[in-house]
């Protein structure tokens, strides 16, 4: 998949990030690491342009989000929103849930990520039948 050049401030940080991540990102990473969600491959703290995605699925253009008591301010607030509005100028899906949430809730969070993902996603295409679908009377490609 083609994608943007991150500069090595951005990498450092995103590492840092992976390296200190809170108890609720632990916990959700268990469940969507190494495709264990609907086989949808997950990759946190991921640098996209200025941002560091907590979570993302390229495949289906899905980010998570998981913020703490910091994101209550309106200040804050705002930036997520613009955040957000980034993230869908490119295509991506935002989905935010609280630590709270991911602690009180961790099936219910991993629940509704897996349906987000799966809408996502696009449909799976089916290969042609051998002889590539064609009517053998009258030639004309038959849909089945």
């Amino acid at each position: 998949m083609p994608h943007n050049e991150v500069g090595k401030t951005q990498r450092d940080r995103a590492k840092r990030l992976r390296q200190a991540t809170t108890r609720s990102e632990t916990l959700l990473w268990r469940h969507l690491k190494a495709h264990r969600l609907a086989a949808f491959g997950f990759r946190r703290q991921s640098p996209m342009g200025s941002y560091i995605a907590d979570f993302v699925a390229h495949s289906c253009k899905l980010v998570i989000e998981v913020d703490g008591e910091s994101h209550d301010f309106e200040s804050r607030l705002r930036h997520d929103r613009r955040r957000d509005e980034w993230f869908a100028s490119r295509g991506y899906r935002v989905l935010r849930f609280t630590n709270d949430d991911v602690m009180k809730n961790l099936e219910g969070v991993v629940a509704a990520i897996g349906l987000a993902a799966e809408q996502a996603s696009p449909p799976s295409l089916t290969l042609p039948r051998k002889g590539g679908g064609r009517n053998s009377r009258d030639g004309v490609q038959s849909c089945r």
